[in-house]
């Protein structure tokens, strides 16, 4: 017997219910029960092993968790200046604070560090987040990146055969000059890891501070013209068509955080950007727009 016919007879293990319900992910979900922060019918959950059956009571630090609602998925334009996490040991904003109100729980999908801008995409399932981090479903993740030094287009192109970083190897990357003015330059550049600032390490190696780095696509899921700190659900068909996962129609509203000022403008004509996923059907003229990515 498999293991999820056995969780099908038995019911469902406890760190995964609690991924789909959008608690954490089931990494993080397994470490909240190491904490014994979760309880089951009012007593600790020791193991993750644990099983949930419909009609149990579960808290998470003495607070209900409601049974998993259908699986949203959702694109938020991520402005610098917010990390990427429910809480900040340091106190700095996090992404989650400035979403716009009437959302679900969210989780994201992978992360995009403190400095680092654009399409973060957010969900209410911890489980899809996962499934969607891991680098083997081949995803490429696009970035406009600004770097300041010397730009040599024969180091870029030598990236695709991967490169090796202080005993780090990184996957091939795809890199190619945009636009140069004096010692900056605008490149675009694209992965599929999404290694620890794998992006900021593999420019520095080459001699190259990333001043501005965006994210513009995730696999098929693209930032468009999406203004920043807006939030837009991805639509029923595109959840069957890349996911295979059955929705309602699309929210078609775009949720504004009131946070959000206008971006810094980036070079004067950035080239097209092919569509993907639910964005929208032209690339941001004028306007610049990570498990872990940048």
């Amino acid at each position: 017997m498999t293991e999820d016919s056995d969780d099908t007879r038995r019911g469902e293990r406890i760190a995964k219910w609690l991924a789909r319900a959008g608690v954490a992910s089931r990494r993080d979900a397994e470490k909240m029960i190491a904490e014994g922060r979760v309880k089951l019918g009012g007593k600790v959950v020791e193991t993750p092993a644990t099983f949930i059956t419909p009609g149990d009571h579960v808290t998470v630090d003495d607070k209900p968790v409601a049974a998993a609602e259908r699986t949203r998925l959702f694109r938020y334009h991520k402005p610098a200046g917010l990390v990427t996490t429910h809480r900040d040991p340091e106190g700095r904003p996090t992404v989650f604070e400035k979403l716009p109100p009437g959302l679900p729980r969210l989780v994201s999908v992978g992360r995009l560090d403190l400095t680092s801008e654009g399409l973060l995409l957010l969900t209410n399932d911890g489980a899809l987040a996962r499934k969607l981090e891991l680098p083997s479903n081949g995803w490429l993740r696009r970035y406009r990146v600004r770097v300041h030094g010397r730009v040599e287009e024969a180091a870029l192109a030598r990236l695709a055969q991967g490169v090796a970083i202080e005993g780090v190897q990184y996957g091939p990357i795809e890199a190619g000059l945009d636009a140069r003015q004096g010692t900056n330059a605008w490149l675009t550049v694209s992965i599929r890891e999404g290694k620890n600032r794998e992006i900021r390490r593999v420019m520095a190696h080459l001699g190259l501070e990333v001043t501005r780095l965006i994210r513009t696509a995730y696999g098929p899921f693209q930032l468009g013209v999406l203004p920043r700190g807006a939030v837009e659900e991805v639509n029923a068909k595109v959840l069957r068509d890349q996911l295979g996962l059955d929705a309602p129609k699309r929210l078609r509203e775009v949720a504004q955080a009131p946070m959000v000022e206008p971006p810094p403008e980036g070079p004067r004509r950035p080239p097209r950007a092919r569509n993907a996923g639910s964005g929208p059907r032209r690339a941001v003229r004028g306007r610049e727009r990570r498990g872990r990515d940048e």
